[in-house]
């Protein structure tokens, strides 16, 4: 159905008045994926004069002479304005997709949040026919702010503006291209196959991704392994005995263990060598012939180096993501002698806080990557070479980058608020700057910990081939 209805040349009017980081990703894949779309967009700079003056230049620019049946646009643009300009407009379907909210963007003082902006967003929705949100802390913070916001007018308030606003959203999660996985125990030369039963590795880590399989898992130390006698590979290794129990929930009704007890096919290995941890997989059939399982768990990492912990940042260099506070436990772990690397990288704009000049000082010995990667490749070959990845934002409404980072097989440590319960286990979540050190603290000591740890997050619910259908049925009509 979906076929027939895109082969009726569809006629999608797309605006982006702030065309960077996560809009100019979304409204590119929507304007690359889907036929029939014109797209008109504003750079991404300035966004708070895109926001006030975006609607009368673009009611300029857009054709006049038009098949349009679908405007989409995100709720930078004041569409209200838009549609009162240009009346040819209003009738379109019209579509606005929520990034963010104004509501509660964090502000210094109360006295510095600009009415205006929130109001406009308000004014978008009482126009518009469909509101998405990237997440449900996205839609419920702003519904539950409305009548606050409106408080501010001083008389002659608005009335019933939720009620009539409501039936019109929903949550639609930002859709994400991941990129493949690369197998790096295809060219580790220390794994071979020294049997029928043990085979070439993939990306399943601890092998706790047991599909209804008859399977039975043994932990295979190197001989080599045994004889360098280090303190730290031992602690290794025991550490990956306990986390592979733990991970594997055994004794747990209908769990891996269970799974793994019921049938007379074998599945691979854990080998742990002196610079790896790689869990094989393979099964024998009953004619002894051996069945490989291509498919890679695609958020856990092949190969687990013993350096020092990785550390990736990978946000706006702006005060809504709170730098300052990153920098201040890192500073601490700095001073504490403890040993680490990192990348801080994400797109910096016109204003960057004092604080990444200053902290690029004090750690400059620990810097493996600073600054903005335009490679996308290169950008996710740090991410899938680092360890853990950190938020502490104080203005999160989905956070790509940390999907992205979970995909290619970092372990997240996020605040324990805005939109990160919704989508990240708790044990992923802290309270506070100490939790954060402390955790920190943790793996810079015993780096193997979130080597070995997965994440019980499936990155593909937010993939654009699992979401590309339901944004098909709000854009097509």
């Amino acid at each position: 159905m979906i076929k027939h209805i895109m082969d009726e040349a569809c006629r999608i009017l797309l605006i982006e008045p702030f065309c960077a980081g996560s809009h100019k990703q979304l409204i590119d894949l929507l304007h690359k994926e889907i036929p029939g779309t014109q797209l008109h967009s504003l750079p991404g700079k300035k966004w708070h004069w895109k926001a006030r003056t975006s609607a009368l230049w673009f009611s300029q620019v857009i054709p006049r002479d038009h098949n349009f049946r679908t405007l989409f646009a995100s709720s930078v643009l004041n569409l209200a304005e838009l549609v009162a300009i240009r009346q040819d407009l209003a009738v379109l379907h019209k579509v606005v997709y929520f990034h963010e909210n104004q509501m509660i963007y964090p502000v210094r003082k109360q006295q510095d949040r600009d009415f205006q902006f929130g109001y406009n967003e308000i004014l978008t929705c009482m126009v518009a026919d469909v509101v998405l949100f990237n997440s449900k802390y996205n839609m419920d913070s702003f519904l539950s702010n409305i009548n606050s916001h409106l408080k501010l007018i001083r008389d002659h308030r608005p009335k019933t503006l939720v009620e009539q606003i409501t039936p019109k959203c929903h949550v639609l999660h930002f859709p994400i291209i991941f990129p493949e996985t690369v197998n790096k125990s295809a060219t580790n030369k220390s794994i071979s196959n020294k049997d029928s039963n043990t085979c070439t590795s993939n990306t399943q880590l601890l092998g706790c991704n047991v599909k209804n399989e008859n399977t039975e898992t043994k932990l295979n130390i190197d001989k080599s392994f045994k004889k360098t006698g280090d303190k730290r590979e031992k602690e290794f290794t025991k550490c990956c005995q306990k986390i592979l129990i733990e991970n594997s929930d055994f004794g747990k009704e209908g769990s891996c263990s269970e799974t793994l007890s019921q049938n007379s096919r074998t599945r691979g290995d854990i080998a742990v060598g002196n610079d790896h941890l790689t869990f094989t997989d393979c099964a024998v059939d009953a004619d002894g012939s051996d069945t490989f399982d291509e498919t890679p768990l695609k958020k856990s990492k092949t190969t687990v180096q013993t350096g020092p912990l990785h550390i990736v940042w990978p946000h706006r260099w702006e005060h809504d993501k709170d730098p300052e506070m990153f920098f201040k436990v890192l500073t601490q772990l700095h001073n504490d002698g403890l040993d680490f690397r990192i990348s801080v990288l994400g797109e910096m704009y016109s204003e960057v806080p004092e604080i990444f000049e200053e902290s690029k000082v004090i750690l400059q010995e620990k810097i493996a990557n600073w600054g903005f990667l335009p490679s996308k490749q290169d950008y996710y070959l740090v991410l899938q070479s680092a360890d853990c990845v950190v938020s502490t934002a104080k203005h999160e409404f989905f956070g790509v980058a940390m999907l992205e980072a979970v995909h290619l097989g970092c372990y997240p440590l996020c605040p324990n608020q805005l939109v990160y319960p919704e989508i990240f286990p708790k044990e992923c979540l802290y309270n506070t700057e100490q939790q954060l050190y402390k955790k920190l603290r943790e793996f810079c000591k015993k780096p193997f910990i979130p080597r070995c740890r997965s994440v019980v997050i499936d990155t593909n619910q937010f993939s654009w081939e699992n979401l590309r259908e339901q944004f098909l049925k709000y854009l097509v009509v």
